[in-house]
């Protein structure tokens, strides 16, 4: 199989969708790799780095686009790139259809087969190809909320350890999976006063016993919630539903019982936010204000740290991405009830239910799909 890698273009994106490693081991396994030229240099791999590897350089994403079997990306593609997609061409990135019904129809309409990181499972019912980057999210989540929070950037002007006479930060985190776990660890570690938010019962227990000394964890019903945002100087979001749009957990409303300048991080913002008030920001212009409370919604967060992201989410990739060229997908999914789940678009037709509930659009099972 040939598996091209493109250079990513959203707005100040710097990881790649394949490291020198990970095209190394897809030439071992007797596949081509074209990777487009500078694709890594965002992440700190040269063009010479990928040739050593085994890969060819490609001058442009056309190129790429054009010769590959599958292409091999990080983030959803961009409206340019999906214009670049065709039938029978394998697609696999992260896509977050839920909240991008714009994405959906052009994929839809390329008639390419499109696997979803963020729906791949395994078999404890975990996401291992987004558990990375939510732990890379989870724990820049309290850095930039410190920074939200900093005077000159319009935030209360609190440092989350306080010092010797002055109290820490109450930080609130909305949701105790993977990103929710690694934000709290953060935050206390920073020396803010920490409470975790959420509904089940096991993983409160479980968070508890072994971070009971670290953080708090409070019953994630809307008494609580809107209680603790109230007397949080940072909130963080960190709720997912997988592959569906994220549930809008505090109101716009609520805001004006939040102290002015607080700062809210919105982690779920890929899936569409679990604010009412958030929409995506860049790094470029990441914090924007909504009645005296700064929202930082970035939706790319492990992209400013490009180089430790690229090489934690290649580690997970990679096997599924050598299934997938070793047997061609259908074979791999068959073989693999877990990657099938991350199979979103197939052929014109969508493959996920959470999507399609989403944006009222009709669904084939994936079971269907590859017969």
């Amino acid at each position: 199989m040939k598996i091209g890698c493109p250079k990513e273009i959203k707005p100040q994106e710097y990881r790649v969708g394949m490291t020198p490693k990970a095209a190394h081991e897809a030439v071992v396994h007797g596949h081509s790799v074209l990777v487009q030229a500078g694709a890594g240099v965002g992440a700190g791999f040269t063009d010479e780095d990928y040739i050593a590897a085994g890969a060819e350089i490609a001058g442009t994403a056309s190129d790429v686009f054009a010769k590959a079997d599958m292409i091999v990306k990080v983030k959803e593609p961009q409206a340019n790139e999906r214009k670049m997609l065709r039938e029978g061409q394998l697609l696999f990135t992260y896509l977050h259809l839920a909240p991008d019904p714009e994405q959906t129809k052009d994929l839809l309409a390329s008639g390419c087969t499109a696997i979803a990181y963020e729906t791949v499972t395994d078999h404890s019912g975990g996401l291992p190809l987004l558990a990375p980057m939510s732990e890379v999210a989870g724990r820049l989540a309290p850095q930039v909320g410190a920074w939200t929070l900093q005077k000159a950037n319009g935030g209360r002007g609190v440092l989350m350890g306080g010092v010797p006479g002055v109290g820490p930060a109450r930080v609130a985190v909305i949701g105790g999976g993977v990103v929710g776990t690694h934000a709290a660890r953060i935050a206390a570690g920073m020396g803010a006063d920490v409470t975790v938010l959420d509904r089940s019962l096991p993983r409160m227990r479980y968070l508890d016993d072994v971070y009971g000394g670290t953080f708090k964890t409070s019953y994630a019903s809307a008494g609580n919630t809107a209680e603790l945002v109230a007397q949080a100087d940072m909130v963080i979001g960190a709720v997912l539903i997988p592959g569906a749009a994220a549930p809008k957990l505090v109101t716009r409303e609520q805001l004006s019982s939040m102290k002015q300048g607080a700062a809210i991080v919105d982690v779920a913002i890929d899936q569409g936010g679990c604010f009412e008030t958030s929409k995506a920001t860049t790094h470029d212009d990441p914090i924007y204000d909504v009645d005296g409370i700064m929202h930082y919604c970035v939706a790319n967060m492990p992209g400013a740290v490009a180089r430790t992201s690229t090489i934690a989410l290649g580690n997970a990739t990679m096997p599924f991405m050598l299934a997938l060229a070793d047997k061609g997908w259908k074979q791999a999914c068959a073989d693999d009830p877990h990657l099938l789940e991350g199979l979103n678009v197939h052929v014109g037709q969508l493959t996920y239910f959470a999507v399609g509930k989403a944006l009222g659009l009709d669904v084939i099972s994936p079971q269907l799909a590859i017969k």
